[in-house]
């Protein structure tokens, strides 16, 4: 079997975008393909090159033949020169100012997200910080505080009452002392009985 790289047409009428594609050099235009390795959009400007820069030296190092057009974009792709042998072949497709390759776009998003984390662990960092130095300063104050009640303990517990406060709080009971000795109350009431 003979195998072609070509290209596969899509779109509307004056709107057409391609795929790159390899196929039996016998199927149809837009016949099935064995494998689709890149798209080709002529219309937008600059035109959209995306290839597949592996699987298209597989394929050529198999032994497919690239259509006149393919081979004039694997030249602007660079594969076609290193297929040849060329060292120093390089893609000199040109990208729309808004629009990034994609091996940028995966790179600023790693290193996007490598921000968002190191971000996200800082602040993790700072708020075991701040709790850590917010449980240091309630034990500080708590101990302040139980010092405080400790202190207004002893001063309390070291004032002695004086004896000019009590002399009109203590009554002398009058009489006979040894009078008052045998007699109880609610005795007499046992010994009645």
């Amino acid at each position: 079997m003979a195998a072609k790289i070509r290209l596969k047409r899509f779109g509307k009428k004056r709107a057409p975008y391609y795929r790159v594609v390899v196929m039996d050099s016998r199927a149809k235009r837009d016949g099935r393909a064995i494998e689709e390795i890149g798209k080709y959009h002529p219309t937008e400007e600059p035109s959209v090159i995306v290839i597949d820069s592996e699987r298209a030296q597989y394929w050529l190092s198999v032994g497919a033949q690239p259509s006149d057009q393919v081979r004039a974009l694997l030249k602007l792709t660079g594969d076609w020169g290193k297929f040849k042998g060329d060292k120093d072949a390089t893609s000199t497709v040109k990208v729309a100012p808004g629009r990034v390759n994609a091996e940028d776009a995966i790179k600023a998003h790693a290193d996007e997200a490598e921000k968002r984390k190191a971000a996200k662990s800082a602040a993790k960092e700072a708020e075991a910080a701040a709790k850590e130095k917010a449980a240091k300063e309630a034990e500080a104050t708590a101990k302040a505080a139980s010092k405080a009640e400790a202190d207004a303990v002893a001063d309390e517990s070291s004032e002695v009452p004086t004896d000019e406060a009590n002399d009109g709080d203590v009554q002398i009971a009058e009489g006979n002392p040894s009078e008052g000795d045998d007699k109880v109350e609610g005795a007499n009431d046992v010994e009645a009985k």
